[in-house]
């Protein structure tokens, strides 16, 4: 009887020791609530989490984020763009195009494309341990110009996309950039099965000032877009170094 009383004891000395069980959840000798514990994740089981920034990992630094605009002419490859470079699922606004489009959407260099966007595309990609770019793809059908304004506000700079079966296309692109003082580059999305031109030769084409960089690149592969993102933020910073 005395030994099943100083058990009983010994277990109750204990218990008020210790953090009490939540829910069922043995209470294991020296630790904290089983609670607590699951909201604070060990860092080094963070640490591998496949995707996850350095910055992301420590609260005291706040990564430089920066917005770029990707703008061109209807079909010129910005929602593949956007698609190809973005670490993150892409916010993509595609609607199906139907006959009623057929008397302004001019098709001959794009025969199968089914969809188009009809607001914006958004994405983001971590350039460096620091730098994040939210990158916005508007939309290239001149009844949804009204948009740029509002995608433009608070951007670094622009990439002007331009295809050079229709170079005219990107025309309206480069007007709005230069009228409002935006820096921006162009980049020509080379299309598979199409003449390749060298870089000197669409500037003179589209009579682009000297000072803005122009670029050969294929939208489908994340390697040349994030070059011509960094091109980008390059001219951005010599444009506007403050």
């Amino acid at each position: 009887m005395d030994s099943v009383v100083s058990d009983a004891t010994a277990v109750s000395e204990t218990a008020t020791t210790e953090a009490p069980a939540t829910a069922g959840i043995p209470v294991q000798p020296g630790s904290a609530d089983p609670l607590s514990r699951a909201a604070e994740p060990d860092p080094a089981e963070i640490d591998t989490e496949e995707g996850v920034q350095d910055w992301q990992l420590d609260h005291s630094r706040a990564p430089i984020a920066t917005k770029i605009v990707v703008a061109g002419g209807f079909g010129v490859g910005k929602t593949t763009f956007v698609r190809a470079v973005s670490e993150i699922t892409p916010l993509q606004t595609e609607a199906l195009m139907t006959r009623a489009s057929e008397d302004t959407d001019d098709l001959t260099a794009t025969p199968d494309k089914l969809t188009t966007t009809v607001a914006m595309d958004f994405g983001r990609i971590t350039l460096d341990s620091d730098l994040v770019l939210y990158v916005f793809g508007t939309p290239g059908q001149q009844r949804f110009w009204f948009m740029w304004d509002d995608l433009v506000r608070g951007a670094i700079g622009a990439i002007v996309l331009a295809d050079t079966r229709r170079l005219t296309d990107c025309f309206p692109a480069l007007d709005y950039f230069e009228s409002c003082g935006l820096p921006y580059i162009v980049a020509v999305n080379h299309f598979e099965g199409t003449e390749l031109f060298e870089a000197d030769d669409v500037r003179e084409a589209l009579t682009v000032p000297a000072h803005v960089p122009v670029v050969i690149m294929d939208a489908r592969k994340r390697y040349s877009v994030v070059e011509s993102l960094l091109a980008m933020v390059a001219h951005a910073l010599e444009a506007t170094p403050e």
